[in-house]
């Protein structure tokens, strides 16, 4: 990988991913959350206080599950050397193919050729001192492969896998988010939507990088994009030009919930209330993600909004399946006077 700068400084470069009109249109965003990508930038935020009060509470449950698992020790020699916080660690520690889902990852690292992680060992090896108890791995040890697959999916199931339906919601909401975007407004909205670490400047996304200048020529190939819970500061690329072009971005942190007031509740009933102010907080919102924010049935939901529609309070569209909605004027300025102050407390991120 061509990293992040995860240790939270002012990174000294840019990235630049170079399109042409090809790969605007094979643009894709992972469906799922790729545990590789998620075990490598947890590992960071494990080793580096701050990131607010979800990743502190995390760290304290991810090291005391870790030392219940009898892990702690492997993870330190083993997983940590690998995954430096620097520019540079192996790529095939994040196979393409974990897309498919997790176990395809897994095999797909302890498949990796001996002559390959022999390589990337090499390299990592001129970045930063590894231990001795990484010397079977740097030789392509057959034993020493299949074992960093099996332990990395020990940490996952330890430490990401109480932690999934939080991660699972945070990427969802991106990529509804994103989705909306390209219905709405096609590829390049999308693109310069993302996060402000990243800039469209057409045929080139420009990224910030952790050090020097790096340019990834697409060439037809297409670029998917992985929204990451665990990767908190700048985005990450793979080193390796001639893998499937990904770019691994923060995930963007989610606004405090909005507060409808007494008032407001009074007036159209709690649960309705509720649904105005996240439909009104949110560009565009899905009957779903209505479901999800506020704790009711999709049905209910889809009743609540189809009141809010006929009083003039939202709007409602459909695109393919999904039906988005909208705060009218009216509807925002129903629920202005409600609207929390500085001091209204705020969600914890991802939560």
């Amino acid at each position: 990988m061509i990293g992040p700068g995860q240790h939270g400084g002012m990174p000294g470069g840019i990235l630049r991913i170079v399109f042409t009109g090809e790969d605007l249109a094979r643009v894709r965003v992972a469906t799922r959350v790729d545990e590789p990508w998620e075990t490598v930038m947890s590992l960071h935020v494990l080793r580096q206080p701050g990131g607010g009060p979800d990743l502190t509470a995390w760290r304290r449950r991810a090291r005391a599950d870790l030392a219940a698992a009898g892990l702690l020790r492997p993870v330190r020699r083993t997983l940590a050397p690998l995954m430096p916080i620097k520019a540079y660690w192996p790529d095939f520690l994040t196979p393409h193919e974990a897309q498919s889902g997790v176990e395809a990852g897994l095999d797909a690292l302890a498949a990796t050729p001996a002559a390959r992680v022999r390589r990337e060992v090499d390299q990592l090896r001129r970045h930063t001192v590894l231990p001795g108890t990484l010397d079977d791995l740097a030789r392509g040890d057959r034993r020493a492969i299949t074992g960093l697959a099996r332990l990395a999916g020990h940490y996952g199931r330890a430490v990401l896998t109480p932690h999934r339906t939080t991660m699972e919601h945070a990427l969802g909401r991106e990529r509804a988010r994103l989705a909306r975007l390209l219905t709405d407004q096609g590829v390049e909205a999308m693109l310069a939507a993302l996060p402000p670490c990243t800039r469209w400047r057409p045929p080139v996304l420009e990224v910030d990088y952790a050090a020097g200048r790096y340019e990834i020529p697409l060439r037809g190939r297409g670029l998917t994009l992985i929204p990451s819970y665990f990767c908190r500061y700048t985005p990450v690329a793979l080193a390796d030009p001639g893998l499937p072009p990904v770019l691994i971005y923060p995930v963007p942190r989610r606004t405090p919930e909005p507060d409808p007031g007494q008032a407001l509740s009074d007036l159209l009933g709690a649960t309705r209330a509720r649904v105005l102010c996240h439909i009104a907080a949110t560009p565009g919102c899905t009957t779903s993600e209505l479901s999800r924010r506020t704790g009711t049935s999709l049905s209910s939901a889809s009743a609540h909004a189809q009141v809010l529609h006929r009083a003039g309070l939202i709007t409602s569209t459909r695109h393919a399946n999904m039906v988005i909605h909208r705060a009218t004027g009216l509807g925002a300025a129903l629920i202005r006077p409600a609207a929390p102050g500085p001091g209204a407390g705020a969600a914890s991120a991802g939560e």
